[in-house]
């Protein structure tokens, strides 16, 4: 499946592995480019929030495959020695999401490196062109993990006019709710280039997501998931009021959704309770990350199968067209 991504990118498909903080280690981000798509290694929170995987040994782990490495944009601002590590590895694109990429897009274009930049917002996406990314992903709020108020079916087709009249060379991925070849060739018909995967690569076999945390997945839908700022407030991350975040309900989400002002006042109170709940792998307490399209998800298979049925299913859908 060709399009203008496969070309820029040199891949085979049109689909890309979100770089998922905490999920996306270098074991997925290699599988994904291996299968012909794009890896994109998790580079997060730039080592700045606690119990991250490191950096240097996910790229290694990655075992010299082409991949892109991928940080969330205000947490960079606080480590930017983590981009000269980044940079140092000739990643296929530098991928950067959840705040303003120009301060960062100067040493990156100096590197020949290929800037990625995600928006949730036309702001956003004038950020991106003013930073000269060379693809900008439209993301959903349906999507898992952080995201802002758009909803992907608008949101594409609004980007793709918006980039044809402004910057018709820059690329545009799709991303939340995409977890299929149905998602896939919607998007392509929507105006992306190509789709960027959460919640499904999430759910596979190289993600560094704990297994208790798929099997919750597994027996979820989209139903089952909330949208709330509390969370980020009382662990004590500090992430931007615009940005809020999607998981799986639980005990903690039942006491605190809808409850964000309180806990905005409260901000790091269980911030050492949560830490010892995520080392005791207790789901009560720690959130599981995931998207409406868990609702998709009913098995941990490879990250490869997952590439070649979405990219299987959608050709066969275009092909056939509405029949």
């Amino acid at each position: 499946m060709r399009t203008r991504f496969t070309e820029a990118f040199g891949v085979e498909h049109p689909v890309a592995c979100a770089p998922m903080a905490y999920v996306t280690g270098g074991k997925l981000a290699a599988a994904v480019s291996k299968a012909g798509g794009l890896g994109v290694l998790g580079g997060g929170y730039a080592g700045t929030v606690g119990g991250e995987p490191d950096l240097a040994a996910e790229i290694a782990i990655a075992g010299g495959e082409r991949i892109g490495i991928g940080f969330i944009t205000w947490a960079l601002a606080k480590a930017p020695r983590m981009l000269e590590v980044a940079l140092q590895s000739s990643p296929a694109c530098l991928f950067l999401s959840f705040g303003d990429p120009r301060p960062f897009a100067a040493k990156i274009h100096r590197a020949g490196v290929k800037l990625v930049c995600q928006a949730q917002s036309l702001a956003h996406v004038d950020q991106a062109l003013e930073a000269g990314a060379a693809a900008i992903v439209a993301q959903g709020c349906e999507a898992g993990g952080h995201g802002a108020k758009r909803s992907t079916l608008p949101f594409v087709p609004e980007v793709a006019d918006y980039l044809a009249r402004r910057s018709p060379q820059t690329l545009l991925l799709a991303a939340g709710g995409i977890a299929d070849g149905r998602g896939l060739a919607a998007a392509l018909m929507l105006g992306a280039d190509a789709v960027l995967v959460g919640t499904r690569f999430w759910s596979t076999l190289e993600a560094l997501t704990p297994p208790a945390m798929t099997e919750r997945a597994i027996g979820a839908t989209g139903d089952d998931t909330v949208r709330t700022t509390a969370i980020d407030a009382l662990r004590g991350v500090p992430w931007p009021g615009e940005f809020s975040f999607r998981v799986l309900a639980n005990e903690l989400t039942d006491a605190w959704a809808g409850r964000e002002g309180q806990a905005a006042e409260n901000f790091g109170a269980l911030a050492a309770d949560y830490a010892d709940a995520r080392n005791r792998g207790d789901l009560s307490v720690v959130v599981t990350v995931a998207g409406e399209a868990v609702g998709l998800v009913r098995d941990r298979p490879n990250a490869a199968s997952v590439v070649e049925s979405m990219v299987r299913d959608a050709e066969k859908l275009l092909s056939r067209g509405i029949s």
